[in-house]
């Protein structure tokens, strides 16, 4: 995700709003945005993907306990609270998406980078867009005409020099006739789903201090649950529940502090003992490093309506350099399970404790009900970024199984009693030393690129990454709103001289069931449907389908930019299933492109730069929403 020399911000508000000037972070430079150019360069032919590495499905099985029964819709980026991304509809199955077409495309006019999910909702399709954060409302009975409305928020353009990994946002949620979804400046807005007018606004965070926002929402029980970014510019994390209606602020969960802050208190029964203990919030931090340790919120959450509690993950602790924080640093790198109404923690898992490598903790866990042991468990599925398929059980925190899914060197295992990893000490980074061979890199085997779970083949599909990087560890200094990290890198591809991996996954039997290679990493959100059909996209900019039980490549599709967006699918008022992406390159994996980085320094980009140096080669920037539909 996410040293660079800065200069100290002023104490008047006009200085205050300058953004902070960046060596090693230059992706971070604000570029107008351009009128997006992108146009299809019309449909390939199937081949050439990849290869299967293991044969179908053992017919192991799993369900979903909390789809989403209306298939005319997609409200919420991950589809259903289970985070399922699954959709029962299928007239587009694995032996007719060969002949899928375009439908219509929408420019969005922005050339940065596009990894939101569009919305659809009463026969409306709504696109949120990277910073500036415009919202379009595009009527689906008039596939191609002009946008319905358009509702620009009042944004601050300083916003733009704390985003640490591009402008990016990940998508908005639909509840009660509006969308609900966050600006880059730590805005939360409520829009009229019918007629563009914006119905409140509150303001979370304080770009100031560094923070900045790009993750979805998610609406559970009447209130709007948003999280911060800024791990890498000495920010504290936190979730932040806001009244439906209102927009007030209902509570606060810290991800660092005393247990008071971060909502502890006597319902809080973590499963492993290290988890158990007061205030260790502060006490695992040295001196009140926890106040500038990271630990924000930036990316998914699940819910569960039977135990009522959300899932999240909380990000890095700041800085990287690890010999700055010795401690666990909790909570960061860790899960939270929590009851929605008044914020308190139920149970708590460090899946990173003391990170080493900015392993990020946010990823998506996937609710699954599973035959475990001759019964049924209700579990939930997590691809983390240290590489690992952990299958937890979600009402106590209790890891059933982790088992790497992606190539590792940081670490040989998890010891399952006290839920430690079984970290290779000498990858740990140092100050003044060059450690190299570390693997999986900073992204991590998967990085914020969300799975899908299907519960006809019982597979989990995994988007992620192979990448390695060399680190050294350089002392950071912190100054409110600059970056606060501590660490020179440069990351490459990892064996086999691949960059990225789609992977489809047996929970149940922990192994990989086929695999794809990607010359890039596999940076697009997956979609998986009950025609048995597997959409992602590649940051060259093909729009693919594979069979969800073999990996064949069944369809594919050129667009005129990178994807690293979410695929959906919906029923169109017509009765038609249709088929969406947005495209558009950019985020921490094409930084490179949205931002115009010269590829000879390779330590751009913290360091993603030194294994993306051919990707200007292989696409260009842009932003259009493509939507396909059988003829």
């Amino acid at each position: 995700m996410k040293d660079a020399r800065s200069q100290r911000l002023g104490k008047s508000a006009e200085r205050r709003r300058r953004r902070p000037r960046f060596s090693a972070l230059l992706f971070l430079f604000p570029v107008t945005a351009l009128l997006a150019a992108a146009a299809c360069k019309g449909p390939a032919p199937p081949g050439g993907a990849g290869v299967p590495a293991a044969g179908p499905a053992s017919g192991s099985a799993g369900s979903i306990p909390f789809p989403e029964p209306d298939e005319s819709s997609w409200i919420r980026p991950a589809k259903d609270f289970s985070s399922s991304r699954y959709s029962t509809l299928d007239q587009i199955k694995s032996d007719n998406v060969a002949n899928l077409k375009l439908a219509f495309t929408f420019s969005t006019g922005i050339n940065k980078g596009h990894e939101a999910a569009p919305l659809v909702v009463n026969g409306t399709m709504y696109i949120v867009t990277p910073y500036p954060n415009y919202l379009y409302a595009l009527d689906l009975t008039s596939p191609g005409a002009p946008a319905k409305w358009t509702y620009k928020p009042k944004t601050i353009p300083s916003a733009q020099g704390v985003a640490c990994c591009d402008v990016v946002n990940r998508g908005a949620v639909y509840g009660k006739g509006r969308i609900y979804y966050n600006t880059l400046d730590d805005q939360t807005v409520a829009v009229d789903a019918a007629t563009g007018q914006e119905v409140w606004r509150t303001r979370v965070g304080d770009i100031n201090h560094g923070e900045s926002i790009t993750m979805a929402p998610l609406l559970v029980k009447g209130k709007v649950l948003v999280g911060n970014s800024g791990g890498e510019f000495g920010v504290r994390g936190w979730l932040t529940a806001l009244d439906e209606d209102t927009g007030k602020v209902a509570w606060r969960a810290w991800s660092t502090g005393p247990d008071k802050d971060v909502l502890i208190g006597s319902r809080f029964k973590p499963f492993y003992a290290s988890d158990r203990g007061a205030d260790l919030g502060v006490s695992s931090w040295p001196g009140d490093m926890w106040k500038i340790g990271g630990g924000t919120v930036w990316g998914w959450i699940s819910y569960d309506p039977q135990l009522n509690l959300i899932y999240y993950g909380t990000s890095n602790p700041g800085p990287w350099n690890p010999d700055q924080r010795p401690g666990d640093n909790k909570w960061t790198a860790a899960i939270f399970a929590r009851d929605p109404d008044d914020g308190q923690a139920v149970w708590a898992y460090q899946w990173s404790p003391h990170d080493l490598f900015d392993y990020d903790g946010v990823n998506e866990n996937v609710l699954v009900d599973l035959p475990i042991g001759g019964r049924t468990r209700k579990t939930l599925l997590r691809a983390d970024r240290d590489g690992f398929l952990y299958v937890l059980d979600r009402e106590t925190g209790e890891i059933i199984s982790a088992t790497p899914f992606a190539y590792t060197t940081t670490r040989t295992g998890v010891d399952l009693k006290s839920g430690r990893p079984i970290e290779v000490a000498e990858k740990t980074p140092h100050v003044g030393t060059t450690t190299r061979g570390i693997c999986p890199a900073a992204p991590g085997g998967k990085d914020w690129q969300p799975s899908a779970f299907s519960p006809r083949t019982g597979l989990l599909y995994i988007p992620h990454n192979n990448l390695c990087q060399d680190e050294e560890g350089v002392q950071a200094n912190y100054i409110e709103g600059t970056p606060y990290v501590g660490a020179n890198v440069k990351m490459y591809a990892g064996p086999g001289g691949h960059r990225g991996e789609f992977t489809a996954w047996d929970p149940i039997a922990a192994r990989p069931v086929w695999k794809i290679k990607e010359k890039f990493p596999a940076w697009s959100g997956a979609l998986a449907t009950a025609g048995d059909v597997v959409f992602y996209g590649t940051m060259e900019g093909w729009f693919q389908a594979v069979d969800a039980r073999s990996g064949k490549l069944l369809w594919r599709f050129k667009c005129g930019s990178g994807i690293i967006g979410q695929p959906i699918t919906y029923r169109g008022p017509d009765g038609k299933q249709y088929v969406a992406i947005l495209s558009g390159v950019g985020g921490w994996a094409g930084a490179i492109v949205a931002n115009n980085l010269d590829p000879r320094d390779g330590t751009a980009a913290l360091g993603f730069v030194n294994a993306m140096g051919d990707l200007p080669t292989a696409t260009t920037a842009g932003g259009m929403l493509y939507v396909f539909a059988l003829p």
